[in-house]
């Protein structure tokens, strides 16, 4: 089993994806920005006595998140799974933003799911299986949160671009898209989103879904 590999493995849904699969007795490599926020992740899976590896990469940075994917490979094989869940969430207002903001959040929330997909899915097209799950949000486009819900059109987008890409070759590529501020206990608890993961990647290939709404 090559295991899942998680971008943007901090507090809240990405901790909880990257819990769901290490119990399913997958090894697991989690990514995030901030090493102490990774080590922490990766500390918490170890003790479940899952194979964990954690990787310190901004996924804006093409380099250095390509690198944390090889590493990542060399450690546990072309993944089984890949879920990108970083974004930058933040509010801001129509106009607020100058171009140059707008284009370092356009490059957490889309341009670093297609670094990711252009360094993983290769190889799983030549192994003939896989799965990239992106996390997506703003179903409906909020006027106080201009970058995030350009982004999540963006990344939805980008995930039916790869979906009629790589289908026919084995690849699984869809979208949970999260319609609610995360919280546990509440509706939208990360471990309960986190559920959607795991049966995106189970899926029987005539059976595959493109899109979850939670």
């Amino acid at each position: 089993m090559a295991g899942a590999v998680v971008l943007g493995a901090g507090p809240g849904i990405g901790r909880s994806v990257a819990f769901r699969f290490a119990v399913d007795g997958m090894p697991v490599a989690v990514v995030g920005r901030s090493r102490p926020t990774v080590d922490a992740v990766a500390a918490g899976i170890r003790d479940t006595g899952a194979d964990v590896l954690g990787l310190a990469a901004d996924v804006a940075d093409e380099d250095a998140l390509r690198a944390a994917l090889r590493t990542a490979e060399e450690r546990f094989g072309v993944p089984d799974v890949v879920v990108y869940n970083a974004a930058l969430v933040r509010p801001d207002a129509l106009g607020e933003l100058d171009a140059a903001g707008q284009l370092a959040a356009w490059k957490v929330n889309v341009v670093g799911a297609l670094t990711a997909a252009a360094q993983v899915l290769p190889g799983m097209a030549a192994r003939g299986s896989g799965t990239f799950l992106v996390t997506s949000g703003m179903p409906e486009p909020k006027p106080g949160y201009v970058s995030l819900s350009l982004g999540k059109a963006g990344v939805r987008t980008l995930a039916e671009l790869l979906d009629l890409g790589y289908r026919d070759v084995g690849v699984h590529v869809a979208t949970v898209t999260v319609a609610g501020p995360v919280a546990e206990g509440t509706a939208w608890d990360p471990d309960d989103i986190a559920e959607h993961y795991w049966r995106l990647h189970h899926q029987p290939r005539e059976a595959w879904t493109h899109e979850v709404v939670h």
